[in-house]
């Protein structure tokens, strides 16, 4: 007869194990609890079964409960956006972040952004299109970035949003907010039949600064509502709704991340902004507080499970994801991330806003593109105009970097935008300074489609946007089946790092628990995974 004096026993089908590689594979199989036992052996490790007081079975000194990686994160996160895990792959420009790798994840039932910023409506419009026909009632999100030299071509792809029923977009890059972001959000307000206010339009806004994040948990600016109410862009009652909501439903904060990034790290910037969050919703008491992930340097299962340990509602990625086989660059520029370091870096002048000296992270391994990058910005500080070079200076210019004469560089400016914004040929007609700015953002636009079509006499030319995470993500994988390029999914990685990440908590776990796991245990590495099919994919999303 046991007393409640009596140690917990364990008792289940199987064996402890007390080697390391059954430890192991006690800890991963992380749909079970796992318990750490006392055995004649020594002490082991076994998954499943359960513990009570009393029995013949080994003594329980520690144990922790079942963690699927389904259980990460914010439920509120994966129910507002129709996934399954609170894992979301964020916008690479450009088509980078492409519509394959878009319906890849939304297949396995995750959130993905597809990288429209830098293309043209049509293009848009054709992956939209490819979204309804192929992923119908999936999740999926659609990139909106900030352009302030290129107002057009926000006001178009808001539009193009509009027209095509998109109801997630994710903003980034963002300074200040805009009309055209204000008209997206407040164009999807209504009240259900109970009185609710229901923001039909999601928007997840990937931020750097407290500054900026709070401009997205307030309520829309009045004085943009009542310009668009004015411009009969949104209707009176949207314009009424505004202030019941905040403008953004999901924050994400950027830390050291590829592209533009201000290469904070995420211990410290993480707990301000949460901060944040807490002080506008104890001011404006949402209905639906506002969701806070994270994102920059998330390349390994760790990095994952720390994340969600300071309170990430959702975890994002972005510069593994480039590295596989669905990402809209080459098979060269695959190759280059595969091969990165930790420290292989470096910050260059962005193309988007290279007249405002605004930078963003590349890769530098393999590439000249940053220091090249940087001359070109030092010139346009210290001349005038192209007519203004000194004659080497232009000479080597045209030899080495645009291997044309300017001026037939600025007539492919010319005819470029023209198609895409002829407001910015009107600027440029009478100032020689932003017709050189014009000319040398073609260089940078240019570094970077080389990279995505694999021009191969351009290599020394890619522009590659690239975070530290890259390298983080290639040491973990180095022996196993995702070190090669040929092997990386999106899907996989995706499932891998969160997998990991819900093994790695419950290390965390026990630790607290006083139980110390052999090194050579405690390493998740990625096997080969049977994911499941659309079908089940789709009964996740609904």
């Amino acid at each position: 007869m046991s007393t409640t004096q009596d140690p917990l026993r364990w008792s289940g089908t199987g064996c402890p194990s007390v080697d390391s590689a059954g430890i192991h594979q006690a800890l991963a199989q992380v749909e079970q609890p796992c318990f750490i036992v006392s055995t004649a052996r020594g002490i082991g490790a076994v998954a499943g079964g359960t513990a009570a007081p009393g029995g013949n079975g080994p003594a329980v000194l520690a144990a922790v409960p079942a963690l699927p990686p389904e259980r990460l994160g914010s439920a509120e996160f994966r129910a507002a956006h129709g996934v399954r895990q609170s894992y979301m792959a964020g916008a690479m420009a450009g088509g980078i972040a492409s519509a394959d790798l878009v319906i890849a994840l939304a297949r396995q039932g995750f959130l993905a952004s597809f990288g429209a910023a830098g293309l043209l409506p049509e293009t848009i419009a054709k992956v939209l299109g490819r979204f309804a026909a192929e992923i119908p009632g999936l999740p999926y999100a659609v990139n909106l970035i900030h352009s302030p030299s290129e107002e057009r071509l926000e006001r178009e792809a808001v539009e193009l949003f509009l027209r095509h029923g998109v109801r997630c977009v994710e903003a980034s890059a963002y300074l200040g907010l805009t009309a055209h972001l204000v008209r997206y959000r407040l164009a999807g307000l209504r009240r259900d039949p109970s009185g609710r206010v229901v923001a039909e339009h999601r928007l997840i806004a990937k931020v750097s600064r407290a500054e900026t994040a709070e401009r997205f948990m307030r309520p829309a600016p009045a004085a943009l509502v009542d310009t668009l109410l004015r411009d009969g862009l949104v209707t009176p009652e949207q314009a009424q709704l505004a202030h019941h909501v905040p403008l953004a439903d999901d924050i994400t904060v950027e830390a050291d991340s590829g592209g533009h990034t201000d290469r904070r790290p995420l211990p410290a910037l993480f707990p301000v902004i949460l901060r944040v969050r807490d002080h506008i919703q104890r001011e404006h008491r949402y209905a639906t507080p506002i969701r806070v992930g994270a994102a920059g340097g998330l390349g390994t299962p760790s990095a994952v499970a720390a994340a969600f340990t300071m309170g990430a509602a959702y975890v994002v990625t972005g510069s593994v994801n480039q590295s596989c086989l669905e990402s809209g660059t080459s098979p060269a520029a695959r190759a280059l991330l595969a091969q990165a370091e930790v420290t292989d870096c470096v910050m260059a002048p962005a193309a988007d806003m290279f007249e405002m000296g605004v930078e963003l992270q590349v890769l530098r391994r393999g590439s000249m593109f940053a220091m090249r990058a940087q001359q070109l910005y030092r010139l346009y500080q210290a001349y005038d105009g192209l007519e203004a070079l000194p004659a080497e200076e232009r000479a080597r210019l045209e030899s080495q970097l645009f291997r044309r004469p300017l001026e037939a560089i600025w007539q492919e400016c010319v005819a470029y935008f023209s198609r895409r914004d002829p407001d910015q040929l009107a600027r440029a007609a009478d100032n020689p300074k932003r017709r050189m700015a014009l000319v040398f953002r073609w260089y940078l636009g240019m570094a970077s489609r080389w990279a995505v079509t694999g021009e191969a006499d351009r290599t020394a030319d890619y522009q590659i946007w690239c975070g530290p995470s890259m390298g983080s993500f290639n040491a973990w994988v180095a022996g196993s089946y995702l070190s090669t390029p040929e092997n990386r999914t999106v899907a996989d990685v995706a499932h891998h790092l969160m997998r990991g990440a819900a093994f790695h908590t419950r290390l965390a776990q026990l630790a607290t628990a006083g139980v110390t796991i052999p090194s050579s245990a405690a390493d998740y590495q990625p096997v080969p995974l049977e994911l499941p099919a659309l079908t089940e994919a789709a009964r996740w999303a609904s």
